[in-house]
């Protein structure tokens, strides 16, 4: 299974789940996001995730298809938030 880090950016405590799948490349668009969401195909921690903006923070797994992207905490203090 491909993993992916995303470290979010200094100073933000989340992203939304369509943005987060669209700035590490696993769709086109936060628009082509959203229908992945819809249509099922998104887990975060495990469950399938039903809401196209969910926030998600450092310490979060999304998996998508056979991708993996762990969210990271960008502060810069080693630890993830959500832990």
């Amino acid at each position: 299974m491909p993993i992916i880090e995303f470290t979010l950016a200094p100073g933000c405590p989340y992203i939304e789940v369509n943005q987060l799948l669209k700035a590490t490349g696993a769709c086109d668009s936060g628009g082509a996001g959203k229908m992945l969401v819809a249509e099922g195909h998104v887990s975060v921690g495990g469950v399938v995730e039903h809401r196209k903006t969910a926030k998600i923070r450092a310490g979060q797994i999304v998996d998508i298809g056979d991708l993996r992207i762990v969210v990271r905490d960008g502060d810069g203090d080693g630890h993830d938030d959500a832990a």
